[in-house]
């Protein structure tokens, strides 16, 4: 009881809400007993919270590994501004903050800190963190999706987090815990196996909401022509006034383009990509936060973690490649409970006058079958056991070892050091890529479905909605025409 009533001061007095939210209370119980955890909640239904209370109420630190420097930033500049102990190290801190938080850090004085997964694993941190004296209360995998998504090939530094607990442990005093939580809003059952599997969570509590929300009304519909495309989104556009929202685009020129041409129709708006310098990314978010311009045309690299309640449409001028990305991208709208429209717009499947979505989808397909190859070729040159210092002159071969671990032909023995297995290699790393091309194929079923958008989404992450169910105001539903 007195436990519960410090949490709920805590949440009345630092965060101004009157009280928990579903699953929330339970999560938070779960995360101070120190069992492992996989908590999928939707976007919007304050998984931040779950983690951050019960850091904040322990001595120690509780380590956040995030995939992106504006959502630390932004999480991190919340907790700051209610006055706690928290900070990010990355490669765009200043060298200045970066020495406070190691002094900080050494001093034992911060509650949080959030780390990207290759920062993590830098020697300067790392060092740090095995330092015996340095307690740390638990690993906090934040989007943990992004595991599932980038660790096989865009962000390879995710396949070694598996061994980081057993490697802190080793260096910290006998008796000690450091407990797994991996928060996520989109992870199919697959999803969730590849997490619990790599993370090597142990006897981990499962936390799930359906990823149903009733404020999300979701729309596709097909364009013909690549004008026809402009015109339809432009439209679309228009009709929701000076409201906030979000233009999704797969490529940064398309972002920059598709930003300038709806600027020429006098309709002003912000482009948004990983390409622009961190000031000039802070300063475009902080112009989209604080209602200056209402609408970003933006890559993937924007939204993740950052919150605007009022978010009242999100669109997709290409579809994105997986059912979890779409689900991420068009879960930022609405997040204030009222409701928030969605649309994405598709090429037919012919793709004879409006190529666009094909010759992408071809692309991607075709590098992806490259990096296959290329992994078949560098395992040739890898010792039975080795460490990444051996391999530093050898091109993409931390793509491949995680591949390698992907297709169960590796182990990490720790976070640095790896044992090749025997095995078929090209057979293994074939079967691997057929798995990854149907994960993909679940966007194009969604795309072409028939039935309510939401029954499928549900059931395709993992919850059985009565075969009765329609949610009543997505396209399907309503009956609102495609073409």
């Amino acid at each position: 009881m007195d436990i519960w009533h410090t949490l709920q001061t805590r949440l009345q007095k630092t965060w101004g809400y009157s009280d928990f939210r579903p699953l929330q209370r339970e999560i938070i119980q779960c995360l101070l007993t120190g069992q492992d955890a996989l908590i999928l909640l939707p976007t919007g239904g304050g998984k931040s919270l779950c983690f951050q209370l019960p850091a904040l109420l322990q001595q120690g630190l509780t380590l956040v590994i995030s995939p992106l420097v504006a959502l630390m930033e932004n999480q991190v500049q919340e907790l700051r501004d209610r006055q706690l102990p928290a900070a990010s190290y990355h490669s765009e801190t200043p060298k200045w903050l970066k020495k406070r938080t190691l002094h900080q850090l050494e001093k034992q004085t911060l509650r949080l800190l959030y780390l990207s997964p290759e920062t993590l694993l830098s020697p300067t941190i790392w060092d740090y963190l095995i330092q015996p004296q340095i307690r740390i209360n638990g690993l906090i995998l934040d989007e943990a999706h992004c595991l599932v998504q980038w660790g096989e090939t865009f962000r390879p530094a995710y396949r070694r987090l598996g061994t980081v607990r057993p490697a802190l442990l080793h260096h910290k005093p006998p008796g000690t815990e450091i407990p797994i939580a991996a928060f996520t809003a989109t992870a199919d059952p697959q999803g969730k196996n590849t997490i619990c599997r790599v993370l090597q969570l142990r006897k981990p509590r499962l936390f799930t909401q359906s990823p149903y929300r009733a404020n999300l009304s979701l729309k596709v519909q097909n364009v013909w022509t690549p004008r026809g495309r402009k015109q339809r989104l432009f439209q679309f556009v228009q009709q929701q006034g000076n409201s906030s929202g979000l233009v999704y685009v797969r490529s940064r020129q398309d972002s920059e383009t598709l930003s300038q041409w709806f600027t020429a129709q006098g309709y002003p708006t912000l482009s948004y990509h990983g390409g622009y310098e961190a000031k000039e990314r802070r300063e475009i978010e902080q112009q989209w936060l604080g209602g200056k311009v209402p609408v970003i045309v933006c890559t993937s690299a924007f939204g993740m973690g950052i919150n605007k309640p009022d978010v009242r449409w999100v669109a997709h001028f290409s579809p994105p490649l997986l059912l979890t990305e779409y689900l991420q991208e068009v879960g930022r709208g609405g997040r204030d409970g009222k409701m928030s429209d969605t649309l994405t717009l598709v090429s037919d499947r012919t793709g004879w006058l409006n190529p666009e979505d094909q010759q992408r989808d071809r692309f991607f397909h075709n590098t992806l079958r490259q990096q296959y190859r290329q992994a078949q070729q560098i395992v040739q040159k890898l010792p039975p056991e080795g460490d990444l210092t051996q391999l530093e002159g050898i091109k993409d071969a931390a793509m491949a070892l995680s591949l390698l671990h992907s297709a169960k032909l590796l182990v990490w023995l720790d976070p640095f050091h790896f044992q090749v297995k025997p095995g078929n290699v090209k057979q293994a790393l074939d079967r691997s890529y057929q798995q990854q091309q149907e994960h993909y194929q679940q966007l194009r079923h969604y795309l072409r479905t028939s039935q309510c958008r939401w029954q499928f989404l549900m059931a395709a992450f993992g919850f059985q909605p009565d075969t009765a169910f329609r949610c009543g105001h997505c396209d399907n539903c309503s009956g609102a025409k495609r073409t």
